[in-house]
């Protein structure tokens, strides 16, 4: 084989490869098959098309008849095989099943078609992948397109023709593809459908060849010299003139190595085409492509090594963000576990010491959210007139206090400070819920951690197991900061008080000495009381505002950077292998991704080392 047939032969494998993958491109960004060059198959309907590709092929089995015949592109492989061996085919959507009956070919393609679009007259650009494997052809990838036409006829819908053109244009306007723009002869070149959307997406006419067909079915007197010696429409590429089989021979199926030699006799006798007779036929089309073809392959080596490269470098990457395998030994899957642990931690801890978004609103919690809720207590209701001579006077009871009323300022004060606790309470809940959606988050932004889903709910149940520890520790700490201010109150605050003289707000509140005692027991008296106690409250207040977020931070956030998951490690440690290895089980969505990364980093790698082999032979 020589070196241009093992190129070509290479690139065409390369390709059936990356079909086999799902690797042919669509994305952004150009996939490998959409660097390997290959010869895409342009022309009206009823142009010879089909024919031209048999003729090549040297093999009758495309479905043939009336309007669109050809409604899915067919991707046609053509790989040339020792001599001796017999032809054979095979279908990518049946990998083991080789088809050496090509009219079983031929119902195949028109059954496959049928599969997806239908026994109607729609398209799909679905792609057929076909492989013919033959001596008789050159190492080739054909791309057989719907035949465009201008008019949609009785059962297609009236965008057949745009989603026709669309198709093809899909095809043909990729840099890397080779347009066959087939054309018959007996039409008036100017009006070629071929030749009009070659111009369009490839004005300069460099990947363009075009064929003539039909030249035996020219009106008497007439010829295709004007086209053929690129007088009427020049391309940088030479015009090759192709005979088909005629109908008649079609209806008695004349063998297609029978038919290519009544087209070289048709051209070396023919007194028009004579002259041309050693550039024109099926045969030298083939011949034709596939040098042009190894051309534009040595051409485009260093940019397809480069892609190569590039990708084989994303794979490489994307695989160690998914993970690679993981032993199977005990030790080595707890060590696993253990890092991924440890990988959820950072995050997490990115979180709190805002590294990552989401810390800053535990501050918010002790900035805004406890001083709002503070302001709302009902101190202005509790330290009432009215509530204060009902609270004083329950406390007093049948006897009245001779001095100050000093069971009555318990009362209240400890009334006063229970309301603190509903304060203390929300602010431990509100920096637990956070804790908990942050650990949500750190899991989901632990990229390693996405591969095992059981692991995952383990680590999460864990860590909110840990967090509820948390969060019933802080609740009792502030809960007992409360109890503390009620517990033994700050006697020097109300010796101070008794020391300072009364201020009434007027003289009528003023208390009267001639006044008998109990007469004493006025409003001024009172609101002195509650005053006095609403003072107390307040230096409580500023205490509790300082004392609760320490007592959170210290029971809550301080321990879930330091211990979140000690328990969790404490169990693991005690765990069989096999209760390791069940952590450890997969998505399966995520396994069948590492296995398609694997191959095609196989199939690059592979293409690589290859195209170095023979390119430079």
């Amino acid at each position: 084989m020589s070196t241009m047939e093992s190129l070509i032969g290479l690139v065409n494998r390369i390709q059936r490869a990356c079909t086999v993958l799902g690797d042919h491109g669509g994305g952004e960004s150009m996939s490998l098959w959409e660097a390997l060059p290959s010869v895409a198959v342009v022309g009206g309907q009823s142009s010879g098309k089909s024919s031209v590709l048999e003729s090549v092929v040297g093999r009758d089995f495309l479905p043939r008849g009336s309007g669109i015949v050809t409604r899915r592109p067919l991707v046609l492989q053509l790989h040339k095989i020792e001599e001796g061996r017999s032809d054979y085919a095979e279908f990518l959507h049946q990998p083991r099943k080789k088809w050496t009956d090509f009219a079983a070919v031929r119902k195949e393609i028109q059954d496959e078609t049928d599969r997806i679009t239908g026994k109607t007259k729609a398209i799909s650009n679905i792609p057929i992948q076909l492989s013919i494997y033959s001596p008789n052809v050159v190492n080739l990838t054909l791309i057989d397109l719907p035949g465009l036409t201008k008019v949609a006829v009785e059962g297609q819908q009236e965008s057949i023709v745009q989603d026709i053109e669309n198709m093809v244009r899909s095809y043909v306007e990729k840099p890397n593809s080779i347009i066959l723009a087939i054309s018959p002869a007996n039409q008036d070149i100017a009006t070629s459908d071929a030749i009009k959307l070659a111009r369009e997406v490839d004005p300069s006419g460099e990947r363009t060849f075009g064929v003539l067909t039909k030249l035996d079915l020219m009106d008497k007197g007439t010829n295709a010299l004007d086209v053929l010696e690129g007088r009427s429409y020049r391309l940088q590429h030479p015009w090759v003139g192709i005979v088909n089989r005629s109908q008649a021979d079609i209806n008695k199926n004349v063998d297609m190595i029978v038919a290519r030699r009544k087209e070289r006799e048709y051209f070396e006798t023919s007194p028009e085409y004579g002259h041309l007779a050693s550039k024109m036929g099926a045969e030298y089309l083939a011949k034709l492509l596939s040098k042009h073809l190894e051309t534009v392959i040595r051409q485009r080596i260093p940019s397809i090594i480069a892609l190569i490269n590039k990708t084989i470098d994303e794979l490489n990457a994307e695989l160690d963000r998914i993970g690679r395998p993981i032993a199977v030994d005990s030790g080595a899957q707890l060590y696993t576990i253990l890092e991924l642990c440890r990988a959820f931690d950072r995050v997490f801890k990115e979180h709190l010491d805002g590294g990552r978004p989401g810390g800053d609103r535990i501050y918010g919690v002790f900035d805004h959210q406890l001083p709002a809720a503070l302001k709302k207590l009902p101190f202005d209701r509790h330290l009432s007139t009215k509530n204060v001579q009902k609270v004083v006077s329950e406390a007093d009871g049948y006897q009245p206090h001779l001095i100050a009323p000093e069971q009555g300022y318990r009362r209240l004060i400890d009334g006063s400070i229970s309301f603190f606790k509903g304060p203390a309470e929300a602010s431990v809940d509100a920096v637990h819920f956070i804790l908990k959606e942050l650990v949500r988050k750190s899991m989901a932004e632990t990229e390693e951690l996405k591969r095992f889903p059981t692991l995952q709910a383990d680590i999460a149940a864990a860590a909110n197991e840990a967090l509820e520890r948390f969060r019933d520790d802080s609740r009792k700490t502030v809960l007992r900061l409360v109890d503390m201010e009620s517990s033994y109150l700050t006697v020097e605050f109300f010796r101070k008080l008794q020391m300072e003289p009364d201020k009434p707000t007027n003289s009528k509140e003023a208390p009267n000495p001639a006044v008998p005692a109990i007469d004493r027991y006025n409003d001024y008296h009172f609101r002195r009381i509650g005053s006095n106690v609403s003072a107390y409250i307040n230096m409580v207040c500023d205490t509790l505002r300082n004392s609760v977020p320490k007592a959170v931070v210290y029971c809550q956030v301080r321990e879930a950077k330091r211990s979140l998951l000690n328990h969790f490690y404490t169990q693991i440690g005690r765990r069989e292998k096999e209760q390791l290895g069940a952590m450890l089980d997969e998505d399966p969505q995520l396994m069948e991704r590492r296995t398609q990364l694997a191959k095609r980093l196989e199939l690059y790698k592979s293409a690589r080392d290859e195209i170095d082999s023979v390119a430079w032979k």
